[in-house]
């Protein structure tokens, strides 16, 4: 990819007062020109919608209206991009520096389809303070079917290939993120880069974080292998927690 690409940076948001600021300023922020912001609303009452307002035509779309859930919610802005590259950038989450964006379009001037970066989890009350790491690197098709993939919040993918092999499923409560990376990864075997960098912070405890929803997500991952062609069972994936766990103690 050649010239001055446009990206599309996608933030979702829902009664996210508290955060997204953080991530709103870390999109204008970048040095890069072209870039796209589409933020999609779903409904919030908490103050939400005043704060995107407050950044007037700097927030390139935005629309706050009902959902069925956060993907969903990713669809719509999906739908919206008109960038050569799309990104989702969550509301609690935000861009490590302001280089993340050039070094992105310089990685994607390479014959790829795709990209995942690492990225570093941040507690709330100091954002300055790096309590996991997860390191992407060890990533191969075949981890799939341990149910562990690059870090999902750093997946760039040019509009071409959603295009071509579909947007999130609505049906999946937490595993669509895996869904897409199989389905374009493994199932169509889409062109991928690892990018070796940090690229986004994120808050400890997001959806998929929680303890509660761990049993959810692991029949969800089943599930997803099983409409992919990836043979797997439930005590392989419970398999990789040891992995999973080394993975994020990285500093």
């Amino acid at each position: 990819m050649k010239g001055n690409p446009k990206i599309s940076i996608i933030t979702v948001s829902f009664n996210s007062a508290q955060t997204i600021c953080d991530s709103i300023d870390s999109v204008l922020s970048q040095n890069y020109g072209n870039i796209e912001y589409i933020i999609i609303d779903g409904e919030s009452t908490d103050g939400t919608i005043d704060l995107i307002n407050g950044y007037g035509d700097r927030v390139s779309k935005f629309i706050s209206e009902s959902d069925t859930g956060i993907y969903d919610a990713m669809n719509k802005g999906i739908s919206l991009a008109t960038g050569d590259v799309i990104g989702i950038l969550n509301s609690d989450d935000f861009y490590i520096n302001e280089f993340v964006i050039e070094k992105v379009v310089k990685e994607f001037e390479k014959k790829i389809d795709c990209l995942y970066a690492d990225l570093v989890y941040v507690r709330s009350e100091n954002l300055n303070k790096v309590v996991r790491y997860y390191d992407s690197s060890y990533f191969s098709l075949s981890k799939f079917a341990y149910g562990w993939m690059p870090a999902h919040p750093t997946f760039f993918v040019k509009k071409d290939i959603y295009n071509k092999y579909g947007i999130f499923r609505i049906d999946l409560k937490i595993a669509a993120d895996f869904d897409l990376m199989a389905r374009f990864l493994y199932t169509h075997n889409v062109t991928y880069h690892y990018m070796k960098e940090v690229l986004i912070k994120m808050r400890v405890g997001g959806v998929s974080t929680s303890f509660s929803s761990i049993w959810i997500n692991n029949i969800e991952t089943l599930r997803v292998c099983k409409d992919n062609g990836i043979k797997t069972n439930i005590f392989k994936i419970l398999s990789s927690y040891p992995s999973k766990i080394l993975g994020l103690l990285k500093r």
